[in-house]
């Protein structure tokens, strides 16, 4: 790769994968997400092969939920650490307490479906539901923990251009939230009256605390579950939890269009647009937070989250277009940075055909004077310039 290359194109091979790479990710949450890849296909089969319901829900939707989003985030983290250059074993170390953390946990919720019962709020008085769940309880602690330890780290350098910094940065600083929104969820709904429901056996099953505000849980969204009668706050804990690959995808999708526009070649344009983006979910994040614990359902939202919504989505866009207008003639000014450079490389491919040393200008016709002539006369040229 010669020192002409693109911008985009140089950011573009940062982000490409080969089989080598994926090696060389941090093997325990890699192990990690090949369980629960496969706990993905296991609980798939089960909502068709198995009629069990808790709640007017498969016993397999908590477990195919819990192993699809462990995937995404571990995949992430498994590739992320490896390129943290500072205190390198200690964040081998906090990311195999994560792997381990959610393998414990992920595991828990997986019994809990093949034995018919509750993972989450479960009160029941059996040894195993006693055992489990003081294990539970300690690895969301783990998972919380090694998730903030990450989030400060990148705090303190950078992994690849700006722009993917801060989409790794913000993503990871939400999702501690999201994840702290979820032990919240605990604290919060535990305070309501403890209330009685059957198993997929029909045994009674005591539940302290929930998911929802103002509704208890149950009859919910298709797939997700989540409340159509009252809040929920799973909503910007799942939103929160998953802003990395969104941030992340925003960064691609830059500098995929980064090879046709010519504005996001440049690395400060692409930061600021991902920055508007970072800007722009986090609110989503606080609208949708605030409207569940307003006891409202994401799917009737009123007046105020309305208003709140649509200031967002303005906002957004109006600082998207500021940023690219800003950076409208970006092109020009990279072209005269530009055709000096090659008016220099010029002059010295001159020099290397026989110029004398001694000599001030060029013979008449020679190519330092002919490109001289060329940078008086010629107009402002692509960006590219340097790339043919």
């Amino acid at each position: 790769m010669t020192s002409d290359t693109p911008y985009a194109s140089r950011s573009a091979s940062r982000l490409s994968l080969s089989y080598a790479e994926v090696r060389s990710w941090h093997r325990p949450l890699m192990i990690m997400v090949a369980a629960m890849s496969a706990l993905v296909v296991v609980a798939s089969v089960g909502l068709f092969a198995d009629g069990r319901q808790l709640l007017q829900e498969s016993v397999w939707a908590k477990p195919l939920k819990f192993g699809a989003s462990f995937v995404m985030y571990g995949a992430t983290l498994a590739w992320l650490i490896p390129k943290l250059r500072r205190a390198r074993r200690t964040m081998w170390f906090v990311g195999t307490v994560f792997a381990v953390a959610g393998l414990i946990d992920v595991g828990f919720i997986a019994v809990q479906a093949a034995r018919g019962t509750f993972s989450h709020f479960n009160a029941g008085t059996d040894t195993f539901n006693l055992i489990g769940q003081r294990i539970f309880s300690t690895g969301v602690f783990g998972l919380f923990g090694a998730s903030l330890i990450v989030a400060v780290m990148l705090l303190f350098q950078r992994v690849g251009d700006a722009a993917l910094t801060w989409a790794l940065r913000a993503g990871l600083g939400l999702a501690v939230l999201g994840m702290a929104l979820a032990s919240f969820i605990t604290g919060w709904t535990s305070l309501a009256a403890p209330r009685t429901v059957q198993d997929a056996y029909g045994s009674p099953v005591t539940l302290v605390g929930g998911h929802g505000v103002g509704a208890p849980d149950g009859g919910g969204m298709p797939i997700t579950n989540w409340s159509t009668t009252g809040g929920d706050l799973r909503v910007p804990h799942f939103i929160g939890l998953h802003s990395i690959q969104v941030f992340v995808l925003t960064v691609l999708v830059l500098t995929a269009l980064a090879t046709r526009i010519g504005r996001l070649r440049h690395e400060r344009v692409r930061a600021q647009l991902t920055g508007v983006a970072i800007l722009g979910y986090g609110a989503l994040f606080t609208i949708t937070a605030w409207q569940a614990l307003r006891g409202q359902s994401l799917i009737h939202p009123d007046a105020a989250t309305w208003t709140a919504l649509a200031a967002t989505a303005v906002l957004t866009a109006l600082a998207a277009l500021i940023v690219t207008v800003a950076h409208r003639n970006e092109p020009g000014r990279r072209a005269e940075t530009v055709m000096p450079r090659e008016l220099a490389l010029r002059r010295k491919a001159a020099h290397r055909n026989g110029l004398a040393r001694g000599e001030t200008r060029a013979p008449a016709g020679s190519l330092d004077e002919d490109s001289r002539h060329s940078v008086a006369s010629a107009p402002a040229r692509s960006p590219d310039l340097g790339a043919r």
